[in-house]
């Protein structure tokens, strides 16, 4: 058996910048995080017939053009991998709660085939492949973060330039500014799911379109990541909650459907009553995740459970895509 661990992401500054809409113009930068939340891959060979696949539901195909998860069965495609074979999928956090998880799947989905055809496979390879089976096979309107930071790991400085390269490189932070940055970090999960697809598809169309505000608003995006960058490498990370609350105004008027009035009245009960020094909702935006700054843990936590709220704690993962069993 085969089992890969692959980490969901935070972004810490560029969000959507990372879309080819947007950086075939004018280039994109983000920087993102990866957390101590997994998705988990593993493959063995099967007793039954074809391919036996399991995740949110459980599918039983004889051939791949039966098989009707499409990332399941474009990277079993793309590996040219016979059955019979048994493909499960579990995760931390449910999919569409904005922490990157279609990217982190199949960066892990990839990783677990590589490793069962014993190749060997580096993170930027990885990367690619996903990003071509989602955005260019399957012409997802998706961007190019998840599968980047799911790759690699740690605190990621990602640039997008117009000819499709992309350039990766650590943050450059020393530890006692790491520690502080992620004791200074809270996630609280808002309550529900969401499908981003549809609010990646409207940037998209815009920012084709030349749209004035969306692009004004990704552009401000872009400098403020790039801003952020230069923040926490200096070692001031009491700034980023500013900085992050001045992200998510801008953000929540890019797109309708962005936030919600639920989401509204958290976000003020947090800063207003909670002490949170500035936050965002994470991912593309109408649920999943809020992340906030604070220099009060214990003041926002009690704000946030009496509204209801669950908190997740989490660490920085610095790993990666990795393979923890395989095949003798």
């Amino acid at each position: 058996m085969i089992m890969t661990r692959t980490p969901l992401r935070i972004a810490l500054g560029g969000g959507g910048t990372d879309l080819p809409s947007y950086y075939r113009k004018f280039g994109g930068f983000v920087l993102s995080a990866a957390i101590s939340k997994y998705v988990y891959i593993t493959i063995n060979r099967s007793f039954l017939p074809g391919y036996l696949l399991k995740y949110s539901e459980t599918e039983h195909a004889f051939t791949r053009s039966e098989i009707r998860h499409r990332l399941f069965r474009e990277a079993i495609e793309v590996h040219d991998v016979p059955g019979p074979l048994e493909i499960v999928s579990l995760a931390d956090v449910p999919a569409g709660t904005g922490l990157g998880s279609s990217g982190t799947f199949l960066v892990g989905l990839m990783h677990a085939l590589h490793a069962h055809k014993r190749e060997p496979v580096t993170p930027e390879l990885l990367a690619r492949e996903a990003v071509d089976l989602e955005m260019n096979r399957l012409g997802e309107p998706v961007g190019k973060q998840d599968q980047y930071i799911a790759a690699y790991g740690g605190l990621l400085c990602q640039e997008y330039h117009e000819d499709d390269r992309v350039t990766v490189s650590p943050l450059k932070i020393s530890d006692q500014t790491l520690r502080e940055l992620r004791d200074s970090l809270m996630l609280y999960f808002v309550g529900h799911t969401r499908e981003a697809s549809t609010l990646l598809a409207d940037q998209k169309s815009r920012s084709e379109e030349n749209d004035t505000a969306m692009l004004q608003g990704l552009h401000f995006t872009k400098q403020l990541g790039i801003q952020i960058r230069k923040l926490l490498e200096s070692g001031c990370t009491c700034k980023f909650g500013p900085l992050m609350h001045e992200h998510w105004v801008r953000k929540r008027g890019r797109s309708a459907g962005m936030t919600n009035n639920r989401i509204d009245e958290l976000y003020e009960l947090a800063r207003c009553e909670g002490g949170a020094t500035g936050g965002k909702l994470v991912g593309a935006g109408g649920g999943g995740f809020l992340l906030f700054q604070t220099e009060d843990r214990r003041r926002l936590r009690d704000v946030m459970t009496r509204a209801g709220l669950s908190e997740m704690d989490f660490h920085f993962d610095f790993d990666g895509s990795v393979v923890l069993t395989r095949n003798a």
